[in-house]
């Protein structure tokens, strides 16, 4: 899958970039037809502690799924944000299959 991430306020490291592509890379498990994911990575300036907002746009056929998820560290949300998409992910499937 084609991961396209951007990084607002700051620069991305490799190894988290590496980390956002190994964990969209499971969604693919779930569903093959992935086209592409527009990943934003952003650093909110707040005192809070949750600051890092992610949002991702997994684009499938005829569909788009968008998530976004603000978390105390960016692994942390990217984990959560990737499973809100394997639910949405499970979920168009299983509606697919009924309808067949």
């Amino acid at each position: 899958m084609k991961v396209n991430a951007q990084s607002v306020n700051f620069n991305a490291d490799v190894k988290l970039l590496d980390f956002v592509q190994s964990r969209l890379d499971k969604i693919e498990t779930f569903y093959d037809k992935v086209i592409s994911a527009d990943v934003y990575l952003k650093v909110e300036n707040t005192s809070s502690k949750e600051n890092k907002i992610v949002e991702i746009r997994l684009n499938v056929p005829k569909d788009r799924f968008i998530v976004k998820k603000q978390c105390k560290s960016f692994e942390e949300a990217v984990d959560s944000a990737c499973s809100s998409l394997e639910r949405k992910v499970k979920k168009m499937k299983e509606m697919q299959r009924e309808k067949v």
